[in-house]
């Protein structure tokens, strides 16, 4: 931000390269030069000190607050994790610090943080447009009959422009199954989408699909006049 700053762009400008608000280029380019910092910066200055120079609490002096703090940047990092939410990491929280922060200011600082280190490019899905993959998370299902337990994966598709979502459980994400789940989304949203985006295709499905390189390529799949981008 700073080096597209120094380069003579416009907030504007910068906020459209960047994908975020322009509120929020306003927001940091002021903090930088309310302490002195612009491109190119000291090379001395690492990641933590250039957090600590732009966002010591919001403006609040080191301190100030009379409760204690969990590491904050600690805490966005675990909350990247499977199954990780903000209730289980306030509830740690609180079980080391019982007169920590109630659970709607430990939501509000966390998040805070998180938008500040972690600007996100905004998306835009076009209607018709649909994302599948396997969510990466496996569930366990119980025989009742001879109590073994098998992990099954969970298929995700998402029309996104409207949220719409289908999910179901399959054994395996090998062809039979990949194709399988297809068929029954389809089936589900009572039509086809006009480009399918699998945010993961296990290489092995590509091959028996296509076998040729499909980096970037587009493929036309048979009947449906539908285009899946690989």
């Amino acid at each position: 931000m700073l080096r597209l700053a120094g380069s003579g762009m416009s907030s504007r400008e910068i906020a459209v390269v960047l994908g975020i608000a322009r509120s929020t280029v306003q927001d940091n380019l002021q903090r930088a030069a309310a302490v002195g910092l612009s491109w190119p910066l000291p090379g001395e200055l690492t990641d933590d000190a250039l957090e600590n120079k732009l966002f010591t609490r919001n403006g609040v002096k080191q301190g100030t607050r009379r409760r204690t703090e969990p590491n904050w940047a600690d805490l966005a990092v675990e909350l990247k994790k499977p199954g990780v939410t903000l209730l289980i990491l306030w509830e740690e929280y609180r079980g080391s610090h019982p007169d920590g922060y109630g659970y709607s200011r430990f939501c509000e600082l966390l998040r805070g943080l998180k938008q500040r280190l972690s600007p996100t490019m905004r998306q835009e899905h076009a209607a018709g447009d649909k994302e599948v993959h396997y969510s990466g998370k496996k569930i366990p299902i119980v025989d009742r009959d001879t109590g073994e337990i098998r992990e099954a994966e969970i298929f995700v598709a998402v029309l996104g422009a409207f949220s719409f979502t289908y999910a179901e459980a399959t054994w395996t994400h090998t062809l039979p199954d990949w194709i399988g789940s297809h068929v029954r989304m389809f089936r589900f949203f009572d039509g086809v989408p006009r480009l399918i985006v699998p945010d993961f295709v296990p290489g092995n499905k590509i091959a028996v699909l296509r076998p040729m390189p499909l980096c970037g390529e587009r493929s036309q799949i048979p009947h449906l006049r539908t285009l899946s981008l690989h």
